[in-house]
């Protein structure tokens, strides 16, 4: 399963692998019914459903128990950990065990911090180095938010902000990690010259307002994540939906809606439940 993972990463798998996140069993359920072959989960969908803060290393028990919950369906999962839920590398390898343990075949650590501070360059390799003496199987994609966070703008990798995401994407290819991410990262003549920079598939976030998919595949990306947007836009439907329904308007224009019976399609035979209402 995670070398099938690692597999969709590189070109002679074809086209760029298209990773929708996921945010709780039903979304991912639904997502690989629609034949994505590989999902991963959103950290600031996980959060929010639980009504925690993103980033903030809160997360660590909502994270693992969605892992549990989807380590085992037809999909191969990837699992979006921040920063690893800890600053102590060995802490972080305990996280990737444990992640491993229940079906994930792969891993995202973030050098970003909830501060808008960039972690120790030193500090992120070492959390990679550690994931992979703990599970060498599994896939590990290293993210900075150089861009995001403004250490990564400037004029093309010539430029100080450029080099300082050069540096770090080295420093983390060296300590092991399979892949590298740069989310905020959509200059098409920039994310060409990283692409020949770097010994590892890049993994560049989807914007609306970016490159499409076929113009990243062009550029060489091999991994695209579409990160918090469906579970974003899948709020902001709930939204509209509610909004047209209080002003007496009909609800057609919005995206189709799941019957009540294919929803409850996507969840696994279990336990008949008690006698009772049934919503």
């Amino acid at each position: 399963m995670a070398s099938t993972f690692a597999a969709l990463h590189h070109p002679d798998a074809g086209a760029p692998l298209l990773l929708p996140n996921a945010w709780d069993h039903a979304s991912a359920a639904a997502l690989a019914a629609r034949g994505f072959a590989a999902i991963g989960t959103t950290s600031l969908g996980v959060a929010a459903a639980a009504g925690l803060c993103d980033g903030s290393a809160a997360t660590r028990d909502a994270s693992l128990a969605l892992a549990l919950a989807l380590g085992q369906g037809p999909f191969l999962l990837s699992v979006d950990a921040e920063g690893g839920f800890s600053d102590d590398p060995a802490e972080v390898a305990e996280v990737a065990r444990e992640l491993a343990a229940v079906g994930a075949v792969g891993i995202n650590l973030e050098d970003g911090r909830p501060d808008g501070t960039l972690a120790p360059v030193e500090l992120h390799a070492a959390k990679i180095s550690a994931v992979k003496d703990a599970v060498p199987g599994l896939f590990v994609n290293a993210r900075t938010d150089t861009h995001w966070l403004g250490d990564g703008s400037g004029d093309g990798h010539s430029g100080r902000h450029g080099r300082e995401t050069i540096r770090r994407l080295d420093a983390y290819q060296l300590a092991g990690a399979d892949g590298v991410f740069v989310p905020g990262l959509g200059e098409p003549a920039r994310i060409a010259a990283l692409v020949k920079a770097l010994d590892v598939p890049l993994n560049i976030l989807y914007s609306p307002t970016g490159p499409t998919v076929p113009e990243l595949a062009e550029l060489g990306v091999r991994r695209i994540s579409l990160g918090s947007l469906l579970y974003r836009r899948a709020l902001g439907a709930a939204l509209e939906t509610a909004a047209l329904i209080r002003a007496g308007l009909p609800v057609e224009g919005v995206a189709p809606t799941p019957t009540y019976g294919e929803v409850q399609a996507l969840v696994p035979p279990g336990p008949t439940p008690s006698e009772g209402a049934s919503w």
